[in-house]
């Protein structure tokens, strides 16, 4: 088992990549009810599931997820400021038939919201291709510039603002000051609500179907092949 409550996303060894293979998501309640799982998520918990003879816990869940979100439960009695879930993030490698399934959790502290929700990504170790992919994406989705592009780089590597700032020899205070023109252009208020919206955002463009090619007949009657970009 694998903790970190010293970052807030990512951080994936370079390794061959998977095509359309990404990171999966999934949304509790801190008292463990489902709100959303995505479709990746769902066939890394199956997966999962599938490894460890096909026990669950709460009827759909891994043992090994609602093992991580009672972690967070413990963690959220001591720790009631969204300030802090900004930075603390837990960590497990669950190994699978086919490989290594990273599980990585946090808590979104929403003043608006009556119940604090649980955040779990899911994702194949060694599968580190989908960043660069993501990062393209997001750059043109939100017209990210090319230091907020690196920061969000190093962000969804799991970076606190110390290190991004040491590697770009910029002050802390600048790299504040990108994040929060980030915030501003992606809508989220907090580095975690960042790197999910980024990764969301990114995956499904790169990984959305290509449009079917459009024959255009030109005068002399041979067919010009128009394929859309995805």
């Amino acid at each position: 088992m694998e903790e970190n409550i010293d970052t807030v996303s990512i951080d994936h060894s370079e390794s061959m990549a998977v095509p359309h293979a990404g990171p999966g998501i999934m949304l509790l309640t801190a008292s463990m009810r489902l709100l959303y799982k995505d479709r990746r998520a769902g066939e890394l918990c199956q997966q999962i599931i599938r490894s460890q003879d096909g026990k669950t816990a709460k009827g759909v869940l891994p043992p090994a997820v609602a093992s991580l979100v009672e972690q967070i439960q413990k963690i959220l009695k001591l720790r009631t400021d969204p300030k802090d879930w900004e930075r603390i993030q837990l960590r497990r490698v669950v190994n699978t038939l086919h490989s290594s399934v990273l599980l990585c959790g946090t808590a979104l502290i929403d003043q608006t919201h009556a119940e604090t929700r649980i955040l779990i990504v899911i994702s194949e170790v060694g599968i580190g291709a989908w960043q660069e992919n993501v990062l393209v994406q997001a750059k043109e989705t939100f017209h990210l510039t090319a230091r907020e592009t690196t920061v969000v780089h190093h962000l969804l590597k799991g970076w606190t603002n110390k290190e991004i700032a040491n590697e770009m020899r910029l002050t802390e205070r600048t790299i504040k000051e990108h994040f929060k023109h980030i915030s501003e252009k992606t809508r989220a208020t907090t580095r975690t609500g960042i790197a999910m919206t980024i990764i969301h955002s990114g995956l499904r463009q790169a990984l959305a179907p290509p449009s079917p090619p459009v024959s255009v007949p030109t005068m002399s009657g041979r067919p010009i092949e128009l394929v859309a970009s995805a």
